[in-house]
Formats: structure tokens, sequence, C-alpha cells
């Protein structure tokens, strides 16, 4: 499974930013997909997951800024990022898998100026 992200750069803060991950490759159904950002020095962290019965999960830290969406059809997966901070500033690295993250892209710089 190939994982290939899209729309990250540079944006102010207060700004919006939307990633996009399409899945290529499966024999099989993507029920989860998500996204983890990571900076250095620190471990990738969880930022919002979808399953394909459309439950999300988010960490607390972009809740109500935040919002994820999948195209099942398409099987692509879209963060749309708005009230950026410059704390959102990190990579941004969407997965797949079955029912968890097993494929990974190859991610995508988000930058937050202040």
């Amino acid at each position: 499974v190939q994982l290939q992200a899209s729309g990250g750069g540079l944006v102010q803060a207060g700004g919006s930013l939307r990633l996009s991950c399409a899945a290529s490759g499966s024999s099989f159904s993507i029920g989860f997909m998500g996204w983890y950002r990571q900076t250095p020095g620190k471990q990738r962290e969880l930022v919002a997951t979808i399953i394909s019965g459309g439950s999300t999960n988010f960490a607390d830290s972009v809740k109500g800024r935040f919002t994820i969406s999948r195209d099942n059809a398409k099987n692509t997966v879209y963060l749309q990022m708005n009230s950026l901070k410059p704390e959102d500033t990190a990579v941004y690295y969407c997965a797949a898998g079955l029912t968890r993250p097993i494929y990974w892209g190859q991610g995508t710089l988000v930058t937050v100026s202040s």
C-alpha cells in the first residue's frame, strides 16, 4: 500500500491548510486512516483518526480546530486545519491499515509562522 500525502506548506498563525492523503495498491478494505505529526526530538503523535464507519478521534490540542474526513471510494483521507498555531508546526504523516496504522506516507511539512 502506498500513501501519497499533499497539501503542506507555510501559513501564518490563524490561517488554514488542508492535507490530503491517497492510498493505492491495497487489496483489502482500508478501515483505519489517520494523521500523525512529529517535530525534531519528539515522538510522533496522533493528530486525528477516522475509521470507515466515520467515527473520529482527535488529539486534545487540535479539537475544535481540525476536522478529518475521508472518501472511501477514493481511499483518501483529508485533514482540514483551521486556526493554526505556531505549535502546529511539524511534519504530518498519514497512516492507514485495516484496523490500526500499518502503512505510512512520506510526510508533508506544515510550518505556521507567528
